[in-house]
């Protein structure tokens, strides 16, 4: 900052301020002030600041407008919008307008989400016969199919299920799934990876007992809940144009190559 304006240099050397108009009470110091006309050196300069200030902030906030209006931006459903959607686009069928958690563990609909039953329907993963874990090559002998009101899984093992609802994602849309507290502080994790953009069908769940115990899973009762979010701009290949493999999955679908 050139502080010159405010200073002048003596016959000694040293600086001095120089005298200022304050309007109410004229010249500070009885003399006249170089810029007249009533406007001291403090109120210019500060002035003249002001308005640079005033420029550069323009054109700071014209640039974030414009990256902004250049930028994808994606906003969570609420419970409104869920509703909505599930009402008159089917989005999930069926659908439960409230939360439902007396003497169960809750499901339905939430502020910013909806909370998924699981199903009678479970595949409990066992080492009786001794199979391998293969993704490109899934042996079925590696489970034993269960349909019950309630499911145990051994301890440190893990469990596929699907949900009751069938889902329909527009094509604007993401889901994520969390899992819910009450079965997380029991040490029972649910991986479910993203509903991709007009993707539909049951969702197959997959479930880790993490605990050196036996744990208990209810079989249509909550056990995660979806966040949907929305972009301000339809994707230009969804999973049903790609035709994916898992597209209007029915019951509890394995691995496919």
């Amino acid at each position: 900052m050139n502080l010159r304006p405010f200073f002048h240099r003596g016959k000694a050397g040293t600086l001095t301020p120089r005298p200022f108009f304050q309007p109410s009470l004229g010249p500070v110091s009885g003399q006249e002030t170089r810029k007249g006309d009533f406007r001291c050196q403090f109120s210019w300069c500060f002035r003249k600041m002001n308005r640079r200030a005033d420029e550069n902030a323009g054109k700071f906030f014209r640039t974030v407008n414009i990256r902004l209006q250049n930028r994808i931006v994606m906003s969570i459903g609420s419970d409104r919008w869920i509703r909505e959607q599930a009402l008159n686009h089917r989005m999930i069928e069926p659908f439960s307008e409230k939360q439902v958690a007396s003497g169960v563990i809750s499901y339905g609909l939430s502020s910013y989400g909806y909370d998924l039953r699981v199903s009678d329907e479970f595949k409990i993963f066992t080492n009786v016969n001794s199979a391998i874990i293969d993704p490109k090559a899934f042996d079925e002998r590696s489970f034993v199919s269960v349909t019950a009101p309630s499911v145990i899984i051994p301890p440190n093992s893990f469990a596929l299920a699907r949900s009751v609802e069938y889902f329909r994602i527009p094509r604007d849309v993401l889901t994520i799934c969390v899992g819910k507290s009450t079965y997380a502080r029991c040490g029972i994790i649910v991986n479910v990876t993203p509903f991709e953009p007009e993707w539909e069908g049951f969702v197959t769940l997959e479930i880790s007992n993490t605990t050196p115990l036996p744990a208990k899973v209810y079989a249509n009762e909550g056990l995660c809940q979806i966040l949907f979010f929305r972009s301000d701009e339809p994707c230009e290949v969804s999973y049903a144009d790609r035709k994916g493999k898992y597209q209007n999955q029915q019951g509890i679908v394995l691995p496919k190559l």
